[in-house]
């Protein structure tokens, strides 16, 4: 639509962990794409295989699909092209964020420009002084009839009426430029600050007063409450690209990675086990996902391999938002779309009795999104992935309303 304002040139479906290579958690560079579709950054897919810790060696880090020994790594030119678009795009929208400072410091300049103008006009109205003579001095003329003629001389200095009707335009201007300026910045700020409330209207009907506000209803417990346990998160599994909370129950995407010395029980992706490990019995957890932009939330035995992804192995479930309005869960390294609402509170039950795994959505109320057996032929860790593109992403274990 012509008129419109065309934005940064990227798509405005395409975000970041589109483009991200999950081996070093970063944009793709020279981006090469695998007969089984998944793609990565040239030089770390080179690196992993060259290192030999993948079973088998030349497989694809995602789905765990075999890759020919004869295959070279080509660069995905299209992946590339939209690789660069988006880093501009990101670069423009930095440069973008700058504009509201360089107009709060024009409307400070021209603060300053009309209290100047404004002295400036008050001075030329001021009484003139002269050094020998502070007071006004008497002027005399002779009369016509001879006598003296004494008056005061006029102390109004003489002014030029073109200087100051300019002097007025100036002002006048300068005083409307102030005003368009504070408009426009000040209320915008103003507007950005307030906290953004979505409001849904109620159909009224007269026969039904309106609840008393000063009084909302308190929240009703979980009906896991009585199961809810509160697991935290295993230090010696999380990868180098993920940072854990004093309190074990919050684990975020780093800003700069961590210097943990080598193990081979460290996750090669953004991934994490908790401490805890269950083999019988009924457990509950929340997990608060507002904050992650891309994840998966399931459990996991502590043998999974630290070079797979969670949910594409035997031994691992999950329910996983992909930042593309998709939500899946994965069970027996098969992918089952649930949908496209993203849920801010996953809660997982564990029915160890009945060889039962169910994902909630918790909002007001716990509302299932999967279920499906489980086994557990090995002990099951509560397990956890952040797509490591966003430093700061961050899941939290919460505590379950009881």
């Amino acid at each position: 639509m012509a008129g419109l304002d065309p934005g940064p040139a990227v798509p405005v479906w395409l975000v970041e962990d589109d483009l991200g290579c999950i081996i070093c958690q970063g944009l793709l560079a020279t981006p090469a794409t695998l007969p089984c579709g998944h793609s990565f950054c040239r030089e770390c897919l080179k690196g992993l295989w060259a290192a030999g810790s993948t079973r088998p060696p030349r497989s694809c880090p995602t789905c765990r699909v075999s890759a020919p020994a004869s295959l070279q790594l080509r660069k995905n030119t299209l992946l590339q092209e939209l690789v660069d678009k988006y880093s501009r795009a990101l670069r423009e929208a930095a440069a973008q964020k700058s504009i509201p400072e360089v107009g709060r410091e024009l409307a400070e300049l021209v603060e300053q420009l009309v209290d100047i103008v404004r002295s400036l006009q008050s001075q030329r109205h001021l009484p003139e002084s002269r050094p020998d003579n502070e007071g006004s001095t008497p002027s005399m003329s002779m009369s016509s009839s001879g006598g003296v003629d004494l008056s005061l001389a006029s102390s109004k200095p003489v002014t030029s009426n073109t200087l100051e009707r300019k002097t007025r335009d100036i002002l006048h201007d300068l005083e409307e430029i102030q005003k368009k300026l504070q408009e426009n910045f000040t209320w915008k700020e103003a507007f950005e600050e307030q906290p953004q409330v979505e409001v849904q209207e109620a159909p009224y009907s007269s026969s039904c007063p309106l609840p008393d506000q000063s009084h909302p209803a308190p929240k009703r417990a979980s009906r896991f409450a009585q199961w809810a346990i509160c697991p935290t998160f295993d230090l010696r599994s999380h990868s180098y690209s993920l940072e854990v909370s004093k309190d074990g129950r919050a684990v975020t995407v780093s800003r700069c990675p961590q210097t943990h010395l080598g193990s081979h029980e460290r996750f090669v992706t953004c991934q994490a086990l908790c401490s805890q490990a269950f083999s019988s019995g009924q457990q509950y957890w929340e997990v608060d996902t507002q904050h992650c932009s891309h994840w998966a939330v399931g459990v996991a035995s502590w043998g999974m391999k630290r070079t797979q992804i969670l949910g594409r192995t035997r031994d691992s479930y999950c329910v996983e938002w992909k930042g593309t309005s998709q939500l899946s869960a994965w069970h027996m390294v098969k992918e089952t779309v649930l949908g496209s609402d993203r849920p801010k509170v996953v809660g997982i039950w564990l029915d160890l009795q009945e060889g039962n795994l169910a994902f909630y959505s918790v909002a007001d109320q716990e509302t299932l999104l999967y279920e499906c057996p489980v086994s557990a032929s090995s002990p099951l860790h509560p397990a956890f992935w952040l797509y490591g593109l966003n430093p700061g992403n961050s899941l939290t274990i919460r505590p379950v309303r009881v």
